[in-house]
């Protein structure tokens, strides 16, 4: 299973794990893999300091990295406070009605209003790069594609290399002549923030155009070693995971609550997805639930822009994350999710990635 991303990342397989997980990251590198911890929800450097600080001294010593989100247009920088200004009452309102419609009460008293998250603003991007960059990473990936070529520069500066996703072909290679080293060719089954073009089609589109300049990693609907397999024979030299560790043990003990959401993604099924813009202002696959089709109905308003949509319904996800109803949650998920049947350990994943994958080789070249 052993590619030249290994050598390159100074990992044992070729899988590397997104997750805004410490918990998770730190599982995944343990066992074997790059994990990639997202910093899109910490709002305070500090917090993002601490988390860094105990992946250093929870990974046993191997490698992982970290992901950011560097919009290219954003409609204004400032606190949250000064961007709620510009949420329209209509659509507060909408939420408003929405919450009450679904049974989803108010968040109790002894439960803190978390912000919402501002991640998405270059200048707090920025401000995630320069911590991380303090701290022994291997790699920074930004999530909306090829961050601005003077962070690219910053990072090479500090010897870590950076990826970036990409839905089409083109975008790729704008990424590459931007200075990107790898590029995650994200097919449509993603969960998240997903272009339009399958897997199937768009990783071989992707590593015939930049595959012989930088490694290509394929992402989207993967979940078995079958899948990893399929992912390599299209011309990748390793796999991008996500949705899959939003169903182990590791991922609760991060996010505490987390078993409405567990509970509801191992009753899912592949079609049990819906791709909107309700959770960011851009085109994210999510768990369909009465939250995602209640914003489907004919009296439902237009999702805002990045990051204004985002700060409209945190507020609803922290209450509907305390209300703790399956049929409510909001969360980002791939059509993957059909496969995660079950809540386990990190370690039994990628044990079963590593063994699927040889066994899906050893089928084909009997």
């Amino acid at each position: 299973m052993r590619t030249s991303l290994c050598d390159r990342l100074g990992i044992d397989v070729p899988i590397v794990g997104f997750t805004p997980s410490e918990h998770v990251a730190a599982a995944i590198s343990r066992a074997g893999g790059l994990g990639v911890l997202g910093c899109v929800r910490f709002n305070d450097a500090a917090e993002l300091e601490r988390v860094l600080c105990w992946m250093d001294e929870n990974t046993g010593g191997k490698p992982y990295g970290v992901d950011i989100v560097m919009p290219a247009k954003i409609p204004a920088e400032g606190t949250s406070v000064d961007l709620a200004k510009m949420i329209p009452d209509e659509h507060r309102q909408f939420v408003d009605r929405t919450l009450t419609a679904l049974g989803v009460p108010p968040l109790p008293e002894e439960i803190d209003e978390r912000a919402g998250v501002l991640g998405w603003l270059h200048s707090v991007a920025r401000s995630h790069v320069e911590v991380a960059l303090k701290h022994p990473i291997r790699l920074i990936a930004n999530a909306l594609g090829s961050p601005p070529v003077d962070v690219i520069e910053q990072c090479h500066a500090h010897g870590v290399p950076v990826a970036a996703l990409a839905g089409k072909a083109e975008h790729a290679v704008r990424h590459v002549e931007n200075g990107v080293d790898i590029v995650v060719a994200q097919g449509y089954e993603a969960g998240g923030h997903t272009g339009e073009i399958a897997s199937m089609v768009l990783v071989p589109e992707i590593a015939d155009a930049v595959g012989d300049r930088v490694p290509v990693l394929a992402a989207g609907g993967i979940g078995s070693g079958r899948q990893v397999a399929a992912a390599l024979a299209l011309g990748a030299v390793g796999v991008w995971m996500g949705s899959f560790w939003l169903a182990t043990e590791e991922y609760a003990q991060t996010m505490a609550g987390s078993e409405a959401m567990q509970e509801a993604l191992v009753k899912a099924g592949s079609s049990d997805t819906v791709r909107t813009r309700i959770y960011t202002g851009k085109p994210a696959r999510l768990l369909k639930t009465r939250w995602t089709e209640a914003w489907s109905a004919a009296d439902a308003p237009a999702p805002l822009p990045m990051p204004l949509q985002n700060l409209l319904v945190s507020p609803a996800h922290n209450r509907i994350h305390a209300a703790g109803d399956p049929t409510v949650v909001s969360m980002p998920v791939g059509q993957i999710v059909g496969r995660m049947d079950r809540v386990r350990p990190v370690s039994e994943v990628m044990a079963e990635l590593v063994a699927g994958y040889e066994e899906a080789v050893r089928r084909l070249a009997p």
